[in-house]
């Protein structure tokens, strides 16, 4: 797999990388799946700087893709980087061990992809430490926990979502299933993305932090809504299967699946399958396997975000503060720095603007 990525530096340069491991020597941890690697060359002398990056998890291809693309990129920062990640979705331990374990190693910084507010302290006391403290692809809640977010703007990729759907019902009553992230536990990206959606659908949210508390009836852009459920996925296949199993049982009339990423959606369709149904199916992330599903039908459309140009983008910051450089800024008008998001769907409509699965797939990352 190939990934083309631009990445900014002090003088801006386009970089094509690959996301295979080049020259880097790993050695496993036991507890919280923590690699790290001695980077050479790309420093002009100085001294290496420690950077540990911090992921949900380590099986989730949007994860994996961003741990290869910051090994292979560390050494152009001479970056001494160590990876770790929680077991699973929802393992706030695992990420607070990792940070204890950055701050005991004498890190310059962290890049976390926060599980949730359940890390909120341990990444205060990283700071406290005198850590730089970067997020990817989720703000935590507040968002001046870290000094800086790197990500989507996942509100504005559930808004693309939504506007495509409602533009794609072309004034047919929706009949819709909200396949969330979790149902335990409160994190931006989630409700950021399902709040999104129903704001491009044209649809009132009331908390705009909170998940589910809409109207579960009215009107949308186009004409009446029904939402028959909210249920959480964990971001895996087989929870998309089981979520869309209960919703199906509640109403077997869904025609218009929202998913919380491209994992979901698929467990989605083989639940709406195996019931004889069929809906239309939108999602975020853009993963060449969820690229791959809109090219093939099973996905509509889904919101492409860039897990490599966070991770990379990052480190790079976090080596030139350690050197005494300029601390990133947040994109105006926003409280984290925008890496972009784009629509991937092979059936455009009127107004929304979209790339087809033949470019997605060459921006795409993963498997």
């Amino acid at each position: 797999m190939h990934i083309r990525q631009i990445i900014a530096a002090p003088a801006t340069r386009r970089i094509v990388a690959s996301a295979g491991i080049v020259g880097l020597a790993l050695t496993a941890s036991a507890c919280n799946r923590a690699s790290s690697s001695d980077s050479g060359g790309g420093g002009g002398g100085e001294a290496a700087v420690g950077v540990t990056l911090i992921t949900k998890d380590s099986t989730n291809p949007f994860f994996v893709a961003m741990q290869k693309g910051a090994k292979a990129d560390a050494g152009k920062n001479n970056v001494k980087l160590t990876i770790a990640s929680g077991k699973q979705e929802g393992d706030d331990q695992g990420q607070i061990t990792a940070i204890e374990d950055a701050i005991a190693r004498g890190d310059k910084g962290i890049l976390i992809t926060p599980m949730s507010t359940g890390v909120n302290a341990a990444i205060k006391k990283a700071r406290d430490a005198g850590l730089y403290v970067i997020a990817l692809d989720t703000p935590p809640d507040p968002a001046d926990t870290v000094d800086i977010t790197f990500a989507t703007d996942n509100r504005a990729a559930g808004k693309l979502d939504g506007q495509w759907a409602a533009k794609t019902m072309a004034g047919k009553p929706a009949v819709i299933a909200m396949l969330d992230l979790f149902d335990d536990k409160i994190v931006s990206v989630d409700y950021n993305r399902d709040q999104g959606f129903l704001e491009g659908m044209g649809i009132d949210v009331a908390d705009p932090k909170k998940n589910g508390d809409e109207a579960k009836t009215g009107t949308y852009s186009g004409g009446d809504y029904t939402i028959v459920c909210n249920e959480a996925g964990n971001g895996a296949e087989d929870g998309g299967r089981s979520a869309m199993e209960k919703c199906l049982a509640k109403n077997p009339g869904i025609n218009l699946v929202y998913t919380i990423n491209e994992p979901t959606a698929v467990g989605a369709n083989a639940a709406l399958e195996a019931a004889g149904k069929k809906a239309t199916i939108v999602s975020v992330d853009g993963g060449c396997a969820g690229v791959a599903s809109v090219k093939s039908g099973v996905i509509g459309a889904t919101a492409q975000q860039y897990p490599l140009k966070m991770a990379t983008l990052g480190m790079e910051a976090i080596a030139k503060i350690a050197r005494g450089g300029e601390k990133p800024k947040p994109t105006e008008g926003l409280d984290f720095f925008d890496t972009g998001v784009a629509l991937v769907t092979d059936k455009p409509v009127d107004g929304v603007e979209s790339i087809d699965s033949t470019k997605g797939a060459d921006l795409c990352w993963g498997n």
